[in-house]
């Protein structure tokens, strides 16, 4: 069995980015599946191609995409992808879609077979921050994220597959001219592994509240 992970390269001008740096501190193995780390562009063309690369090559049971999400408060895994792009910035690339589908003709909106809330619970219990998104964005996150599911939906249905949107590094945020949310690059692997640990353990969710009211 294997676990694949991708993290992002940095972008927006920072000098890293702990979706990618906290896959570094993962352990080798998380019950008993083997661990993949693959670094992938924070594009909306290389991006999505080179995940579904990893996927080949590696065949993971489970791909645990991750993704900066500076400003956001704790750990978030994501339930819903959207099939939109609507960049704010543009993409390390340059490229910077505005209004545009991710796949012409997809489904508007995937969720997430993960059991995000068992996932939050657990790193709550943890004492790490965390609680379900219902929002990926509209920027290369979400496209990564959509291009997974799609992919599982239409060509490999029974592998398991979603996003985790992390909080900005403790270095990151010391830098900032105003306060924001992070964590140490430690917590944030911790979260992951429990992610992972989480998914392995169970197929089915929590069918206890979890939405947001605004």
């Amino acid at each position: 069995m294997k676990i694949l992970f991708t993290g992002f390269d940095p972008f927006g001008g920072e000098a890293l980015n702990p979706s990618y740096e906290a896959l570094k501190l993962l352990p080798e193995t998380i019950a008993g599946a083997e661990v993949v780390r693959v670094e992938i562009s924070t594009t909306f063309q290389r991006g999505g191609e080179e995940l579904l690369a990893a996927v080949e090559r590696h065949q993971p049971s489970w791909v645990f995409c991750v993704g900066q999400a500076g400003g956001r408060f704790g750990v978030m895994p994501e339930f819903v992808a959207i099939n939109y792009r609507d960049a704010r910035i543009p993409d390390n690339d340059g490229f910077q879609p505005i209004g545009e589908a991710v796949v012409a003709g997809g489904e508007n909106a995937y969720f997430t077979a993960m059991p995000v809330k068992r996932m939050v619970q657990r790193m709550r219990e943890a004492g790490i921050p965390a609680s379900v998104s219902y929002t990926a964005g509209t920027y290369v996150c979400n496209d990564v994220f959509y291009r997974l599911l799609h992919h599982i939906h239409t060509r490999q249905p029974k592998l398991i597959g979603g996003f985790i949107h992390v909080p900005y590094a403790d270095e990151q945020a010391a830098k900032l001219t105003s306060p924001a949310p992070s964590l140490s690059l430690a917590a944030i692997a911790r979260a992951l592994q429990i992610a992972a640990e989480t998914a392995v353990a169970f197929r089915t969710d929590l069918t206890e509240a979890g939405g947001e009211i605004h």
